[in-house]
């Protein structure tokens, strides 16, 4: 007689998670050290203003590879080139966002006056995963954008707002961490206002934990959430969570001022 394995509870697919959900079907509590390290990466939200319109630069991914079919901003893993020398994690981020720009854009955006203000680890688990810095800055010049076709199959300058709709009507795809920040420029009027808050505020460090909240759905919490430190999303209190429901991400922030 063949017998079938069965996989735990904890491993099995989840109908109710949503198609950008890119945090694996196990979301039980468990420790860095059982798992490979968070590969660092950088990426550059960059800004433009379009015909009174604040824009930012978006990326669309091939399907075959890390991230496949979302759309990002430009940014990859720092490479041992990015650290010119020396040790500084950050400075080889800068470096190494920089770089990628060039690589998956064909643009030159000058790392000087980039502003790191945010950091995102996704939890542990087997397989990749980037740690990733986020830098923002800023453009006056109307950059001829080339793409290769092959890792990025497409891009566009987009209201962050707009990105957000077409995400909820499932136009566009977003992974966590760029659907929060996308939000977070929304909250701004300019690009004056947005690179002034982010410059005095410090960085926001996202380590994520996962759970299930009250209704079953997939949760991602960062520090402040009452929930955080247990990975329990049916916790009541201060909240700092995505709701990643199968028809649309609901970000919850009453801990955390946005």
């Amino acid at each position: 007689m063949k017998h079938e394995s069965k996989k735990p509870e904890s491993m099995k697919p989840d109908s109710m998670k949503h198609k950008n959900d890119l945090y694996g079907d196990d979301i039980t509590q468990t420790a860095d050290e059982d798992h490979p390290p968070a590969i660092p990466a950088a990426t550059i939200v960059l800004l433009r203003e379009h015909q009174g319109n604040s824009e930012v630069l978006m990326l669309h991914k091939t399907a075959e590879i890390d991230f496949g079919g979302l759309w990002v901003f430009p940014g990859g893993k720092i490479d041992d080139k990015d650290y010119a020398g020396g040790d500084d994690d950050h400075v080889a981020a800068r470096n190494a966002a920089v770089r990628e720009t060039v690589e998956e854009a064909g643009i030159t955006i000058p790392g000087d006056d980039f502003i790191y203000f945010s950091h995102w680890t996704p939890p542990p688990k087997p397989g990749r995963r980037y740690a990733t810095w986020f830098f923002i800055s800023s453009t006056e010049d109307d950059h001829d954008i080339s793409i290769d076709g092959d890792e990025i199959q497409n891009h566009q300058w987009i209201n962050p707002g707009d990105a957000l709709l077409r995400h909820q009507t499932g136009e566009i795809g977003l992974a966590a961490p760029t659907w929060v920040t996308l939000y977070q420029l929304s909250r701004f009027d300019t690009i004056s206002e947005t690179l002034t808050q982010l410059d005095q505020r410090e960085p926001r460090v996202y380590q994520t934990h996962m759970g299930k909240n009250a209704e079953g759905l997939r949760t991602t919490m960062w520090t402040g959430d009452a929930g955080y430190d247990d990975w329990d999303a049916t916790i009541s209190g201060d909240t700092h969570r995505l709701i990643m429901s199968p028809d649309g991400f609901e970000f919850h922030h009453s801990a955390v001022e946005y």
